[in-house]
């Protein structure tokens, strides 16, 4: 039994990506464009101001990278700092428990994201794709100079 779960790990790594990916994206665009039930308050944030505009473009093109499986770590990491920012600058002023301080998501996406730094993409990311397209481009080029070596 544990050798099969094991091997869905990265499967179900895959699957807790696109759904933290995709959730952080979707708050991003409901806090830029009003859909989805718009920012909290209603409406928009207003464009350029800090740090909540910022914040929802991270959260938009972070969590669609992070979705899709492309550049994961990094969007991951920036991603992460972000929820870090809010949760202390936002939340934590005002009590120091998140159920507290409405900082509940702020923490976990934080967290969620921080374990994507270390994990990565899982079996169904982009970031797999290009990794082994490099690697096969690699090797071939490999098997090619043993083929035909070049003299000087």
């Amino acid at each position: 039994m544990t050798g099969r779960l094991n091997s869905a790990q990265p499967y179900a790594l895959s699957l807790f990506r696109f759904v933290v990916g995709l959730l952080f994206a979707c708050h991003g665009a409901a806090s830029l464009f009003g859909v989805l039930g718009g920012a909290t308050g209603g409406g928009t944030v207003p464009t350029g101001t800090w740090p909540g505009w910022y914040a929802a473009v991270i959260e938009l093109v972070g969590g669609g990278l992070v979705a899709i499986g492309l550049g994961t770590r990094a969007a991951a990491f920036i991603s992460s700092g972000a929820m870090a920012y809010a949760y202390f600058k936002v939340h934590q002023p005002s009590a120091l428990w998140p159920l507290q301080n409405d900082g509940e998501l702020a923490a976990i996406y934080c967290w969620s994201m921080f374990l994507l730094v270390f994990t990565g993409s899982g079996a169904l990311g982009l970031d797999r794709l290009f990794a082994s397209r490099g690697t096969d481009t690699q090797e071939t080029a490999t098997a090619s100079e043993k083929r035909s070596p070049v003299t000087a």
